[in-house]
Formats: structure tokens, C-alpha cells, sequence
């Protein structure tokens, strides 16, 4: 390293530690990104296979304001490196009676399908969405990217968590102002996006509807590995460094502060040291070492975390015209399956599943007159259920995929060309997730901002965090929210 060079670590190539990464790197700070793997994503990770390409994780881009802001800090146009193409409806959400609802940006629409369920539900969903709306300015605009270091920025924040009602969840917010149920479902299931169960979660996660609706639905040409992909080119041409296949095994401190990072052995020399990684990794293997390592991860693990995922990836040889984009399939129960999710011990007989269709909107993504899927289930974390993913994973897929045949997609089976699956198991190994978890700490309001991993570690003073583990949570926006709180921390501190 060049004397005098300010220098900085990223570990974890994730969404927020490339956003953190560029941040750091495009105001002067020489910063080398760390990734384990052999590619860079993280939990959007990409798998090819026969011509097919599958995101392994987040496929719905919200706020892209928030990426452009990166690409503006160095001058760049995010179109440069990337296009994103919008995607209507954002959702088909379906039940097994057969009907469904289109979620769209388009007001008119909306109006006309609500009226079709409920009539007294319009007026009631345009209160709603100016709560959500104002939660969205309180709780995304105000305090998404600001870090909650003290208690009393906390309590300072308490008047407006207050006047929101943030105590409440999701869905009751939701059900004071809807009345018909499958509605309610339809306002209250994005929480599930970030980790949260609807019925426990707090109503500030409400925002995400009006973050959706404020700047649209979005998906990137090529994937969302071309977003990674891109941000990474980016990167790169401001002169950042990557390094993949390059595990960091431990953080080590000097004199109270963290000096360096050890990778294959090797000892390297940083200013600071920001880590994308799971929390209770990051404290528990990479500073385990120390007693401060070893007290935070303790600590870590006493609280509640999210619920895992169950994935299905498949290609099949024809395209599916009859599928949207994005399809929430809602299974027979609501409260009930979710409440077995995230706090039952076994995994139940139905389920509620998330559809990917990309093809729909980018057909490059499977070779010509094919389409690429992956199919989803939320599923207890590996700390609640003592189930045999090796066993069961085989099971449920093929209980997944029957059950899509039987009523979205005809002959899936036949038309079957490659399949693979992602389980809880997978969560923990490949993604070092601390119970399997998918989205680290469930976003509670008692594990939110302040209550959740501080960007700044308290007793390390140049050791940082960023990712889902820290505020404000999972989620694209929320990760990308975290790298801008993260970055100030560190400049500030450079």
C-alpha cells in the first residue's frame, strides 16, 4: 500500500459491500473487496446451466434512485453499465379459488379490481396508502440511510415511530383500514420480501408499498446479475480492486482497532475494515479471537432471526405466455402457514410460493423458445426445525413443481430441462447465514435501527458493518440504504 494512501477492506461482495466498496472508492479511499466464492452477488449469486441463467436471490428492484446516486458519485450514468427495464404488473398474486389481482402502478386499475372485491376497500386502500406513504417519507427518506449509533438518536426518532404507530404490524395497519381478506393479504405480504412476518412485523415496513409505488418495479437487462455485473465494471474503472476465491478468515486488531484481514493465510495490512458478511459470522468467526468478537456474537444469537427459504431453479423447453413476471401464489392458509414458518418446529403440508418468470420480461434469459424460473418457499430457519434438507429437500421440490403443473404451469414436467434447488442447509454453508437465516435478524421493531448491528462496531472504533444485519435491514434498498450510512461513518472517521 502507497503511504499517506487512505486504504480500506470490504468483506463480502454482496449488494451493500458493492455499494459500500464504490462509495468508499470514489471518494479517494483505495478499497479492495473481498468475496469468497468464485463470483461476486452474494445472496444475488448466478447460476448458468445449458444455456439458462438463474438469479439465485433478489429479483425485484425498487428504488432505483438509489443506484443511480452510486454511479453519480463517480461521474458515471448508471445506463452506461446497465439498463433497467420496467415491470408491469409488479405482482399477479393468485389464490387456489382461482381468482387473482394484479398489483400495478396504475391507480385507475387498482380502484377497478378493489371495487370488484369490495367496494367500501377503495377509499380504504387510498388511506392506506397515504399512511404508507407517510411511513415511506418518516422511516425510508428520513432515516433509511442515517446510522443509529446512540440510544438517544433513537428516542429522538420515538415521536414519529409513535404518531405511525409503529408498535402495530403490518397487517393490522393493513386491516384497519381493508376489509376484505384476500386484500389484506395482497398489502400485507411484502414484509415477507425483507424477512418479516406480516403478523409481527412493524407497520413502518409498510413502506415498501410506497416505495414501489413512488418509483416502480424494476428488472435488469440480463438479470440481476448484470446489475452486480455492472456495478462491479464500475468499480473497477475507479480504480477499486476485487478479489474473488479470496475468503477472509479472520479480522485481526491491533492496539484496540482492526489492522488487518487474513486471507489464505496471509496477513493484509487496511485503515478500516467494513464486513458485508452475516453478522454472527463476522463476530463470531472472523473476530472470535478476541473477547469482543466472541461477547457481540453471543449477544447476536440470543435474537429472533428470519425465516429461511426453500428455492427451486428450472428451465423448461417452452415459454410460458400464460405467467407475469412476478406471481405471488398464495396456498390454502395465511396467518396459519406463516405462523408455522417462523415459529413452528416441523415443515408443513402447504405452503405460499413466489413464481419467477424473467423470460417475460428479458427472454435472453433462457436459449430461444425456453424460459428460465425459480420458484420459492419460505421455511423455518435451521435453529427452529430440525429438518433433513437432504431428505426433504428432494421431496418438496417435487411436491413444488406438481403443484405448479396442477395449476400454473401445464406439463411442467415434461417440458423440464434442468432443475437444481437452494435449501436452508445451503443458506448456512454457501452464504455462511447464521441459522440458515435468509435475511439475518428479523426486522422487529425491537431489532430495528438502533436495536439491530450498529454500522459502526462499538468497542472497535474502524471496524464497520453493512448489509442485512444492520440498519435498516434486508432488502435491495435497504442494503444499498446501509452501504450510504456506512460510507458516511467511515469517511467521516477517514
Amino acid at each position: 500500500m502507497t503511504p499517506g494512501v487512505k486504504t480500506a477492506a470490504v468483506i463480502g461482495a454482496g449488494f451493500g459491500g458493492i455499494a459500500l466498496a464504490i462509495r468508499l472508492q470514489a471518494a479517494g479511499v483505495q478499497t479492495t473487496l473481498f468475496e469468497a466464492r468464485d463470483k461476486p452477488g452474494g445472496r444475488a449469486y448466478v447460476y448458468e446451466d445449458q444455456g439458462f441463467t438463474f438469479d439465485a436471490g433478489p429479483t425485484v428492484i425498487t428504488d432505483p434512485s438509489a443506484l443511480e446516486e452510486l454511479f453519480a458519485l463517480g461521474g458515471r450514468r448508471m445506463a452506461d453499465y446497465v439498463e433497467l427495464l420496467p415491470v408491469t404488473p409488479f405482482y399477479r398474486l393468485c389464490w387456489e379459488d382461482g381468482s387473482w389481482f394484479d398489483y400495478a402502478n396504475d391507480q385507475d386499475a387498482m380502484d377497478r379490481q378493489i371495487h370488484a372485491r369490495n367496494p367500501a376497500d377503495v377509499a380504504g386502500y387510498r388511506r392506506f396508502l397515504a399512511y404508507a406513504r407517510a411511513v415511506f417519507e418518516e422511516g425510508y427518506v428520513k432515516l433509511g440511510t442515517v446510522p443509529f449509533l446512540s440510544f438517544r438518536s433513537m428516542v429522538q426518532a420515538g415521536p414519529a415511530l409513535a404518531r405511525l404507530q409503529a408498535w402495530r404490524s403490518v397487517y393490522s395497519m393493513v386491516s384497519k383500514f381493508i376489509a376484505d381478506e384476500q386484500l389484506r393479504q395482497v398489502f400485507s405480504f411484502h414484509s415477507l420480501l425483507v424477512g418479516g412476518n406480516p403478523f409481527a412485523t412493524s407497520s413502518i415496513y409498510a413502506l415498501i408499498h410506497a416505495l414501489e409505488r413512488q418509483w416502480g418495479v424494476w428488472f435488469p437487462r440480463g438479470g440481476t446479475g448484470a446489475l452486480v455485473a455492472g456495478l462491479l465494471r464500475y468499480f473497477e474503472d475507479l480504480g477499486g480492486t476485487l478479489r474473488l476465491n479470496a475468503p477472509v478468515s479472520r479480522i485481526e486488531l491491533s492496539g484496540g482497532r482492526a489492522s488487518a484481514v487474513v486471507v489464505h493465510g496471509e496477513s493484509l495490512p487496511f485503515g478500516q475494515v467494513a464486513s458485508n458478511a452475516d453478522v454472527v459470522h463476522t463476530y463470531e468467526q472472523l473476530l472470535g479471537h478476541v473477547p469482543r468478537g466472541a461477547a457481540e456474537a453471543k449477544r447476536l444469537k440470543s435474537k429472533r432471526f428470519s425465516m429461511s427459504l426453500f428455492v427451486v431453479h428450472f428451465g423448461l423447453s417452452k415459454p410460458q405466455p400464460q405467467l407475469r413476471h412476478h406471481t405471488v401464489c398464495f396456498g390454502p392458509r395465511y396467518r396459519e402457514l406463516i405462523d408455522d414458518i417462523f415459529n413452528g418446529d416441523a415443515l408443513t403440508d402447504d405452503f405460499s410460493l413466489y413464481l419467477h418468470a424473467p423470460c417475460v420480461t428479458d427472454p435472453s434469459l433462457a436459449p430461444p423458445g425456453c424460459s428460465s424460473h425459480y420458484v420459492l418457499a419460505p421455511v423455518p430457519h435451521l435453529g427452529q426445525a430440525a429438518i433433513d434438507w437432504r431428505v426433504e429437500g428432494p421431496l418438496l421440490r417435487d411436491r413444488i413443481l406438481a403443484y405448479l403443473e396442477q395449476r400454473y404451469i401445464p406439463d411442467l414436467r415434461r417440458d423440464l430441462v434442468t432443475c437444481r434447488i437452494f435449501t436452508p442447509g445451503d443458506f448456512k454453508t454457501e452464504l455462511s447465514a447464521h441459522l440458515g437465516s435468509a435475511f439475518s435478524l428479523e426486522p422487529l421493531l425491537t431489532q430495528s435501527a438502533w436495536f439491530r448491528s450498529h454500522n459502526r462496531d462499538d468497542a472497535i472504533p474502524n471496524l464497520y458493518i453493512v448489509g442485512a444485519g444492520t440498519h435498516p435491514g434486508a432488502g435491495v434498498p435497504g442494503v444499498v440504504g446501509s452501504a450510504k450510512a456506512t460510507a458516511g461513518l467511515m469517511l467521516e472517521d477517514a
